[in-house]
């Protein structure tokens, strides 16, 4: 059993640091404190913007003018696809109602969250398909207040057309041009809407996830999110061209996305990173200078002599995004436990799920995908249980639940069964401790 390392990150992933916790707790402390024109004097001095926070409805129509057609058609594609996930996903839960026992019913409801704030990035990169990951999930969840916020583009001097019409067609219901913490906290807080979220969902950089993290409990979050992270397994038959394509192709997103390749060929993986540096540097220069950091610090390429190293070396990883490129497909997709969406042969990219092919591009990080998936129409539906009895099952019920209460020492409890059995059965003996 080996295990090689033909490149290994010579930096460890960066988890948040005091100077980001610093700044993101005196920002929140401001805004609950000054409420909305705190919001708003942060927006105006972290983003040049002086405009009505909430878009209205002919700057939305104005928007759309923007868009061309054929990206309209495109965005309708992706949410298309991604609705009808969501929808399949809804479906995959229900309500119901069983007896466990004579004249004692328990059962399951669903409540969608009354209030969602959905935050679309909209710095480096206009990222329109995550409106359509978040609300349209929302959507289909039954969120009755969606409230959508993404940063003023200084060159259209409000949010991005592209992101505002998304916004829209997807079912935003307000919509505020806020970024980075103050629009976390505008839409915790309940500012220039009057509906405080009750969970806050969506990517952002890591002031928004730091936001977000010292905010949990007070709202729900969708996941801790770090950056984004790639891993491909392959062997052999895999084309290394397509391999190293992949691994750019996610690089580009920062300076600090892990790309980690784990294969059982020597061959594949010496080709594959005779390729990267080449790909990297004909990028355009803002992605070209992001992923030849990612690369250079974070990227991995680990050999194994099994497939079963390898989707061991992967489960230990546990990544975001997981890609197979082997020959034994099936085996692979039933043996991995840990990633956060999985990609299976090498006609399915990661590229395809986080723009349009219908699975959400929320995902866990940082090994997160150890004990939560990604964002899906269950983070929006509160799954809340119910239960009713007959009078002639609290001769059981009343009874195990007195013994058990007084065996604990919890005497209060009890007596909530004593009252029952001798309210519905005067004259009858029970034993009542244990």
């Amino acid at each position: 059993m080996t295990i090689e390392y033909l490149k290994k990150a010579i930096k460890a992933p960066a988890f948040v640091e005091a100077e980001t916790r610093r700044i993101v707790a005196e920002m929140l402390s401001e805004i609950r404190a000054g409420g909305e024109e705190e919001a708003k004097a942060f927006g105006k001095s972290l983003d040049n913007f002086s405009g009505q926070i909430i878009v209205e409805r002919h700057e939305i129509e104005a928007a759309a003018r923007l868009v061309p057609d054929q990206l309209k058609e495109d965005l309708k594609f992706a949410y298309d696809r991604v609705r009808e996930f969501a929808e399949k996903q809804r479906e995959s839960i229900k309500e119901f109602e069983t007896e466990l026992s004579p004249g004692l019913w328990a059962g399951q409801k669903l409540i969608p969250i009354e209030t969602a704030g959905c935050y679309v990035p909209g710095g480096r990169y206009a990222h329109v398909a995550s409106a359509i990951m978040s609300i349209s999930t929302a959507k289909v969840a039954g969120v009755e207040n969606i409230i959508a916020c993404s940063a003023p583009n200084k060159e259209y001097g409000g949010v991005h057309p592209a992101i505002l019409y998304t916004m829209d067609m997807c079912g935003a219901d307000h919509i505020l041009a806020l970024g980075g913490v103050q629009g976390v906290a505008a839409m915790a807080y309940g500012l220039f809407t009057g509906h405080k979220a009750n969970i806050l969902v969506g990517p952002g950089n890591r002031f928004v996830t730091e936001a977000k993290r010292m905010l949990f409990g007070q709202v729900g979050i969708d996941l801790f999110a770090g950056p984004t992270e790639i891993l491909i397994i392959a062997d052999c038959s895999a084309d290394p061209e397509v391999v190293a394509y992949d691994l750019v192709g996610q690089a580009e997103h920062g300076p600090d996305s892990p790309a980690w390749l784990v294969t059982t060929s020597q061959k594949l993986a010496d080709d594959t990173m005779a390729l990267m540096q080449g790909l990297i540097d004909t990028m355009p220069q803002v992605q070209r200078d992001a992923a030849n950091a990612a690369w250079r610090d974070y990227g991995e390429v680990v050999l194994c002599d099994t497939d079963e190293e390898a989707a061991q070396v992967s489960d230990d990883y546990g990544p975001e995004h997981l890609e197979l490129q082997v020959e034994n497909l099936n085996w692979y997709a039933e043996r991995l436990k840990n990633y956060g969406s999985l990609f299976v042969g090498e006609e399915a990219t990661v590229a395809f799920g986080d723009k349009c092919s219908g699975t959400n591009h929320i995902l866990p990080t940082k090994r997160a995908s150890y004990y939560t998936g990604g964002l899906s129409v269950h983070k929006f539906i509160k799954v809340v249980t119910t239960q009713r009895s007959t009078r002639a099952a609290n001769r059981e019920v009343a009874a195990v639940t007195a013994r058990v209460s007084r065996l604990e020492g919890m005497e209060g409890h009890a007596r909530t069964g004593d009252i029952r059995l001798s309210k519905y059965f005067p004259g009858e003996t029970f034993i009542l401790s244990p």
